[in-house]
């Protein structure tokens, strides 16, 4: 059996679709890492918020590799992408209610699935729960 896709950049884009259908702000949650394409000077503590709403993006497109779109900082269009393995989560502005994922260090992320294994073999106490920081 060949190896099955990752479910978060399907995730990913259910919880965006949830947030749209729901008039919520769908906000992206990204760790900056060398091969993330976005704006340094909005990056604090290697992490940045994005807005992915329609009216806050061009040509919003998700790929199970990538998140790309056009946005406007401080009046300057700048081109964006996001790999899905940087994505640390996606939520409501309004509510925080989203989706919050592992983010493993770049060489891991190479080789390996950004999946959770919650099989008996691997399932232990000290499983960490996602945790939401508050960016402003």
């Amino acid at each position: 059996m060949s190896e099955l896709t990752s479910t978060k950049p399907y995730m990913i884009r259910a919880i965006h679709e949830w947030c749209v259908d729901n008039q919520l702000t769908p906000h992206l949650l990204v760790e900056v890492n060398a091969q993330t394409k976005v704006p340094m000077a909005y990056v604090k503590d290697g992490e940045i918020v994005l807005n992915l709403n329609f009216s806050a993006t061009k040509d919003l497109h998700f790929t199970n590799e990538a998140v790309t779109f056009s946005a406007r900082f401080s009046g300057v269009s700048n081109n964006l992408y996001v790999p899905i393995s940087a994505v640390k989560g996606i939520f409501a502005r309004e509510n925080g209610q989203g989706m919050f994922f592992e983010v493993l260090p770049e060489d891991e992320n190479q080789n390996k699935n950004n999946e959770i294994d919650f099989s008996e073999k691997n399932i232990s106490s000290e499983v960490k729960k996602p945790t939401l920081k508050l960016v402003k």
